[in-house]
């Protein structure tokens, strides 16, 4: 299955482990000098069907493949310059106004690397299954986790949030996180699936390329 999501992204083939970890969870490392590398955790494979597991390693390889490790470095190090070189209260301005753009840039990056995942598997709710399971899934209880009642929980999610108070508790809740909340990771998900990008990228018949983070922002909010 890596060989198979390497091949649709267009991308050299990582190597790939698996650590002992009750916590379902990957990550991917690139080290400057160094062949990338994907670590999953072994619970992730109790807890995931393979098309699903396909998947996550998708979502993973869409970082490597948008060079997302490089820019996360450039911009730590903008940080610590920003306290280091400036100082005082200036530089703590600074640096809360940088990280906040970071975490948003962050944000975007995850949905990138979720278009990834669903140009690889090119099955919507088999992608939308994955991150439902990821957010709150159990080995005893996923068979009975809902795609569809999860994406009406998205809509009332929505709905709570035009308002000024859910838009602020909305805000509040992601303000400080390197990951959309699951509930409209899915939602936009959803949404890409039935556009017009995702379709011309399919019928190319091409290796894709995922979109860039840039035109996502407004959707992490």
């Amino acid at each position: 299955m890596l060989e198979e999501a390497c091949q649709v992204l267009d991308l050299p083939i990582p190597q790939l482990y698996v650590r002992q970890n009750p916590v379902p969870n990957a990550y991917t490392l690139a080290v400057q000098g160094n062949s990338p590398f994907i670590v999953i955790h072994s619970s992730l494979i109790e807890l995931l069907a393979p098309a699903e597991l396909q998947a996550v390693i998708a979502h993973e390889l869409g970082h490597l493949k948008s060079e997302h490790g490089v820019w996360v470095t450039m911009a730590n190090l903008l940080l610590l310059m920003s306290t280091s070189t400036l100082g005082g209260n200036l530089g703590r301005a600074m640096y809360e106004v940088l990280n906040t753009q970071l975490l948003l840039w962050q944000r975007s990056a995850e949905l990138t690397c979720d278009r990834a995942m669903l140009l690889v598997i090119q099955d919507s709710r088999v992608a939308m299954s994955t991150l439902m399971k990821l957010a709150g899934g159990t080995t005893r209880y996923c068979n009975e986790m809902d795609v569809d009642e999860y994406l009406s929980q998205a809509d009332q999610f929505d709905k709570a949030s035009s308002t000024r108070l859910g838009r602020l508790m909305r805000d509040s809740m992601t303000a400080s996180s390197t990951h959309p909340l699951p509930i409209l990771r899915v939602r936009e998900l959803k949404r890409w699936s039935e556009s017009n990008h995702f379709r011309s990228l399919i019928r190319s018949g091409k290796p894709l390329v995922v979109s860039s983070d840039a035109n996502l922002g407004n959707e992490v909010e």
